[in-house]
């Protein structure tokens, strides 16, 4: 592959990550209103963690938000069935997915994440839920934006597959 295709490439690449992080941002700004910016210091000082384990960690939670997003989706979805159906509404797997995010957020001192998946563990509005659900994987992105890129692209090519 020549040097001029890889460059290209590249800046394809660098171009959409850009622009999902400045999605992100503006999203992100604009539910808070005010712009949050994790810091790991707080972490590190009362886990007792280095910063590489930290960083880890931290992407760690990025991917595995990301993925379950898909899951949030699904519950959601029920919640939606159910509730045009008029029938009593169950909340505990999608409440059980985000207890599970939430320990983790909390654990890592993830500000933002730990506000939106306290709302998604307590509301009844599945009109709130959907609009969280979607910050909340903005907050991701903006952790950890090639992380979050290269999880959303293997996904779009794993949609494609099936």
């Amino acid at each position: 592959m020549s040097e001029e295709i890889k460059e290209e490439r590249r800046k394809a690449k660098n171009s959409s990550i850009r622009a999902l992080v400045d999605d992100a941002q503006s999203d992100c700004k604009e539910f808070f209103k005010e712009d949050y910016h994790y810091c790991d210091k707080e972490a590190i000082t009362e886990l007792g963690l280095d910063s590489e384990l930290i960083d880890q960690l931290v992407e760690d939670y990025v991917i595995q938000i990301i993925k379950s997003g898909d899951y949030f989706d699904s519950y959601l979805e029920t919640l939606q069935e159910e509730q045009a159906k008029s029938k009593p509404l169950n909340f505990t797997p999608f409440r059980e997915l985000a207890h599970k995010n939430l320990g983790v957020a909390r654990n890592l001192r993830i500000k933002d994440s730990e506000k939106i998946l306290t709302t998604l563990m307590k509301s009844h509005d599945l009109q709130e839920l959907d609009e969280n659900l979607k910050i909340l994987k903005s907050c991701v992105i903006r952790l950890k934006p090639i992380s979050a890129y290269a999880v959303l692209e293997l996904l779009k090519i794993k949609s494609k597959l099936n």
